[in-house]
Order: structure tokens, then C-alpha cells, then sequence
């Protein structure tokens, strides 16, 4: 699960399994495999990261929830600075 913010601020947590594609159109849709579709104020790119680093959760073995990444943090810099870190 992913949390992602709609456009009138409202929180939205998503099953990041059903997501079938995700468009900026200028705004980020994401559309799932249900035909749902969600305008949310993050970026395609943001909402990718937050897909991985909640797979990558999962395969760490830990407890399964969701992972934010913050605004303006890339996911291979997030690994970067997590790998110092943790060591």
C-alpha cells in the first residue's frame, strides 16, 4: 500500500498491485486495473518511488506499510543515504 494526496488534499492510500498505468496529464492520474482513476498531487515519478521502496520493504521482510518518500528525495538517493545508514 501507498499513500498519495488527492487534489483537494484528501489522503488516499492505494493498493500499488492494481495500479495498471499512471499518466501526467498535466496533473498525475493513476489508473488501476478496476478502471478507478485518482488525480493525486504527486509526481508519476513520486508515486514510482513510493512503489518500489514499499516492494523493497516487503522483500527486507519488514512489517508491510505504506512508505512515503519525501518530496524532492529520489528513490536511488533514498537507498544511498538509507545504506549509510544502516551500513
Amino acid at each position: 500500500m501507498i499513500k498519495v494526496t488527492r487534489l483537494n488534499n484528501v489522503p488516499l492510500t492505494l493498493n500499488s498491485d492494481l495500479i495498471e498505468h499512471i499518466d501526467a496529464t498535466p496533473d498525475t492520474l493513476i489508473a488501476l486495473v478496476s478502471g478507478q482513476k485518482y488525480m493525486v498531487r504527486e509526481s508519476p515519478e513520486e508515486v514510482v518511488d513510493r512503489v518500489v521502496a514499499f516492494r523493497q520493504s516487503l522483500l527486507r521482510g519488514q512489517r508491510p506499510q505504506s512508505v512515503v518518500v519525501p518530496a524532492g528525495l529520489s528513490f536511488s538517493r533514498l537507498a544511498i543515504e538509507e545504506k549509510s545508514v544502516n551500513g
